[in-house]
């Protein structure tokens, strides 16, 4: 792994680690439902535009099967799972089941591509998800019944991801990832909007929650999935996920930057196993060390 991915996978965590705080800004007005639909839907329709402009249509066309199933696997199944499990499970705890997705992708990659799993990387993997547990770990315990459920979904979440990621460094090797974002997100789209129409919320919408929204569409999504996905073409998709190990500290550095929340020894030690976890799961840290 080069050091202009690296740079990439640190700005994806910034991007998606801000996107906690739009979702919270945005969820209470509109729901889970709507919320998404506006994610994927206002992305979709900037990246159209972005088709068009650098007409991508050829790339678009000439994969559109495996674009169309990435979304479903990748957007409309994690974002529903999830959205019922907020609905059971603090962030915290969604945050520590979502750090598994680059346990699953490894896994799912080394099954389904024989994808090589070192034991660098390996140890990499452990660190960062501990790194995830130390974390929040004071957030993981819960005693309804029905939180039982909402954890498998996460869970079921987490698996898509990694089913995702290694179809699409399968299936999608040579793929604009301007393409793939678009189509994805239109697949996602189609996927909620039934939902997302049904449980339209009734009453006035404020502008911060149009205005986080329609951020975490344009910024956290159609962006975001731009590097991702061209993360997945450059350092395959195992890799790529191991993102979601940097997306929580991320996210504490922007609560601590804009909401003034607190950053101590526990958050230091937990963003620094992470870090490391990251770097060896990625393989930047065995590649600098061999030079």
């Amino acid at each position: 792994m080069n050091a202009h991915d690296l740079r990439n996978l640190f700005l994806l965590a910034v991007i998606w680690g801000g996107s906690f705080l739009f979702m919270n800004l945005a969820v209470a007005d509109f729901g889970a439902w709507p919320l998404m639909l506006i994610r994927v839907g206002v992305a979709a329709l900037a990246l159209w535009g972005v088709v068009w402009w650098q007409k991508k249509w050829a790339s678009l066309r000439q994969f559109w099967r495996p674009i169309a199933f990435v979304g479903v696997v990748n957007a409309a199944i994690p974002f529903t799972l999830y959205a019922y499990a907020a609905q059971h499970l603090p962030t915290g705890t969604l945050v520590v089941i979502n750090a598994m997705t680059p346990l699953f992708g490894a896994l799912i990659a080394r099954l389904w591509l024989g994808e090589h799993l070192s034991f660098s990387r390996f140890v990499g993997l452990v660190i960062g998800f501990t790194g995830i547990v130390f974390l929040v770990y004071d957030k993981l315990f819960f005693s309804e019944l029905d939180q039982s459920l909402a954890v498998l979904a996460s869970i079921l979440a987490t698996l898509s991801y990694g089913v995702a990621a290694s179809f699409s460094t399968k299936h999608l090797k040579g793929a604009d990832s301007i393409a793939v974002t678009t189509g994805s997100l239109t697949s996602a789209t189609l996927c909620v909007l039934p939902f997302a129409l049904w449980y339209w919320p009734s009453m006035p919408i404020s502008l911060l929650s149009w205005g986080s929204a329609l951020t975490l569409a344009l910024l956290c999504t159609s962006v975001a999935y731009v590097i991702f996905y061209r993360l997945v073409a450059t350092i395959g998709g195992a890799k790529s996920v191991t993102v979601t190990f940097l997306v929580p500290p991320f996210g504490i550095i922007w609560g601590v930057l804009l909401l003034n929340e607190n950053f101590g020894l526990n958050e230091l030690l937990s963003t620094s196993l992470v870090l490391l976890g990251t770097l060896l799961a990625t393989g930047f840290l065995q590649s600098r060390l061999t030079k």
